[in-house]
């Protein structure tokens, strides 16, 4: 008989972005180590990227319970008169009206850990009844948002109930928060905060090497690693990318480009190396990116002509675009958190056996992986040098792919079969 796992998320479909895709997938492969999950979600999120298409990932038979969620954010547009606009848009905004200004000094100093905390007391109100009934042999909160942590905390006090808290980010230590006009006492709290999580939480788990290492500087006590991955079953059915034609070069990155993911290093190498020989080279971003981006490739007349900007798509059809790639390319942030930083499409990319040029920390974890799996390691943000030797290896298609082996370790199916052992450990069946 299955045991039973309740998992609270605030990122569920038809969210998209990387954010879902953790604990859909785990929600996806639990079931064949003996955990069955019921998901725990907002009935009303306030989100900005939607797929669809991953609605069709969740399984028929998987228990999804959704409770309503008031979020500061939706007061704020009703003041600007404005549809729904998301937090991190607001803060990469170069003019910011007084209204913006308040509301991001509020959420900085008054909204604490972040503006989803106002759902902790009614959805742990709400919880008790069926953690008390016996329903559940262990809990699972993932974050950010860390107030999801809050409500796994408050039911592991009152009931005892084995828990897991997963950072997918840090919490005290997050690049984010300083971002944010926020008052010294108030990050004391955070702290405060993220130390109660820590210590009363049975088991810890985060996504990287350097945040594991980090979250144990702060209660030295065994932090899990447990990495994001890929499924196997998304590559689509004969997926195969295109043979490398001679004399070009067709660049794809996939996902979000915002104030810490700056491609642009990689756009002037790539016309200093390509614009004089006036050869076939092109860029495709594939994902929502930053404003001040594509003003700085709307103002270059050679950038406009080589890089294309598809904008949000869904998840399938983002292989569409890797069928069609000479490389793929990661962007990794270049802030504090850099070294910790393995984005979830990292694994992806390996696995369609296709060469990526990352940028990004080089002693980073995510420089490590890549190297793990014979592929290239992360060029530095400033090595404008090596940048350009990359891309021309690339162009004459010298550069390396992956070892589809070694990739296998990150599959979705031996990920979760790890959780599950976790859970096995630490339950009260």
């Amino acid at each position: 008989m299955s045991k039973r796992v309740l998992i609270i998320t605030y990122y569920w479909p038809p969210s998209g972005g990387s954010g879902v895709q953790r604990w859909l997938k785990f929600a996806k492969y639990l079931p064949e180590s003996g955990w069955e999950p019921v998901i725990f979600t907002p009935e009303n999120p306030d989100f900005d990227l939607r797929d669809e298409t991953l609605l069709d990932e969740v399984s028929p038979h998987l228990e999804v319970i959704k409770f309503p969620i008031w979020e500061p954010y939706q007061l704020l547009n009703k003041i600007r008169g404005k549809k729904k606009t998301h937090p991190g848009r607001v803060l990469e905004q170069k003019e910011q009206g007084w209204i913006e200004k308040a509301a991001i000094w509020l959420r900085a100093n008054l909204i604490i850990p972040d503006p989803r905390v106002f759902w902790v007391k009614p959805s742990v109100k709400f919880l008790m009844d069926l953690v008390k009934s016996g329903q559940f042999q262990a809990i699972i909160t993932t974050g950010p948002p860390h107030s999801m942590h809050l409500i796994g905390r408050d039911l592991k006090r009152k009931t005892g109930i084995s828990w897991l808290a997963d950072f997918r980010d840090p919490w005290s230590q997050w690049e984010f928060l300083d971002k944010l006009p926020m008052q010294a006492i108030v990050r004391k709290r955070h702290s405060d905060l993220e130390k109660t999580v820590l210590k009363e939480a049975d088991v810890i788990t985060t996504i990287s090497p350097t945040f594991q290492k980090d979250l144990k500087k702060i209660v030295p006590r065994k932090i899990e690693l447990l990495t994001n991955g890929f499924d196997p079953s998304d590559i689509p059915e004969g997926f195969k990318p295109v043979k490398k034609k001679p004399r070009q070069l067709n660049l794809v990155y996939s996902g979000i480009i915002d104030s810490i993911r700056n491609p642009m290093p990689l756009l002037k190498a790539m016309k200093e190396e390509f614009k004089p020989r006036k050869e076939n080279v092109s860029f495709t971003f594939v994902g929502r990116v930053s404003d001040s981006v594509q003003e700085q490739i709307a103002a270059d007349s050679w950038l406009k002509q080589h890089v294309h900007l598809v904008g949000y798509v869904s998840h399938e059809e983002v292989f569409g675009f890797y069928e069609k790639a000479d490389a793929l390319v990661l962007i990794l942030t270049n802030t504090k958190n850099a070294q910790g930083n393995i984005p979830g499409k990292l694994f992806e990319y390996l696995a369609t056996g296709i060469p990526v040029i990352a940028l990004g920390d080089p002693n980073g974890d995510s420089s490590d992986i890549l190297e793990k799996c014979g592929a290239e390691k992360v060029i530095s943000h400033h090595n404008h040098v090596e940048i350009q030797v990359r891309l021309r290896k690339l162009f004459e298609g010298e550069d390396k792919a992956s070892n589809s082996t070694r990739i296998n370790e990150y599959s979705r199916n031996n990920l979760s079969l790890q959780l599950a052992k976790l859970l096995d450990a630490n339950s009260l069946s």
